[in-house]
């Protein structure tokens, strides 16, 4: 037993990383499963054996892309003190790395991958355990969430928690940050608008930061939070 999920685990990586090589060479678009089999050198049919559809195979891969993320989000949230400032700036982490990286954030945060996608982000941690090692355990909890409202929602509660924010608040903030990014991730996958990243993240933190400060019980500093940390 122990060896076949060895093989298994093997197997499963030859895969994923041929398909990572392909995002980066040639784009998350030209992915096909005859290109991921000819790079890893399998058939096509032996990787229906581990992934039931390529959808599944592009989020693993896109995955590994999310790492630099990761890791700036927890050097982000350090700088704030109050969970408001945290929000922010978590807020700030995700908006400058997804609209550089928008197909990728795409596809781990909103493409449709059918039933349980959070079972498929645990599959994922445990054959690359070692993305998680410079993770903080209480952001590892949100980062085994894919769900938008979840993740958010699960910050705010501890703002809630220190009376930073109203009950009636918290759904309001929740819904209406994450519709600003993601129409602004439309825009930018669309080419909608010719926006630089740095206006389009400027853009999106000042709507983002509008809308926590007219939701949350004390005044904030307005438009502290927009500054990328060093």
């Amino acid at each position: 037993m122990k060896n076949k999920k060895i093989q298994m685990s093997r197997m499963w990586k030859y895969f994923v990383d041929a398909t990572a090589e392909i995002i980066e060479e040639e784009g998350i678009d030209n992915v096909t499963i005859r290109k991921v089999a000819d790079k890893a050198g399998y058939n096509s049919a032996t990787i229906y054996n581990y992934f039931s559809e390529i959808s599944h195979l592009i989020f693993f891969a896109s995955m590994k892309f999310l790492n630099p993320y990761t890791v700036d989000v927890t050097t982000y949230m350090d700088k704030g003190k109050t969970p408001i400032e945290k929000y922010l700036l978590a807020w700030d982490c995700f908006v400058q790395h997804s609209f550089e990286k928008p197909h990728i954030f795409h596809t781990v945060f909103i493409m449709d991958l059918g039933e349980f996608p959070e079972k498929l982000i645990q599959d994922y941690y445990e054959i690359y355990p070692s993305d998680l090692i410079k993770i903080p355990d209480d952001l590892k909890t949100l980062l085994f969430e894919r769900n938008m409202t979840k993740r958010g929602r699960s910050i705010l509660e501890h703002a809630l928690r220190e009376d930073f924010i109203k009950e009636e608040n918290v759904d309001a903030i929740n819904e209406l940050t994450i519709l600003v990014w993601q129409g602004m991730l439309t825009n930018i996958l669309n080419n909608r608008r010719n926006y630089d990243i740095e206006e389009a993240k400027k853009i999106t933190m000042n709507y983002i930061t509008d809308i926590v400060n007219n939701a949350t019980v004390f005044d904030m500093p307005s438009r502290s939070m927009t500054k990328t940390v060093e």
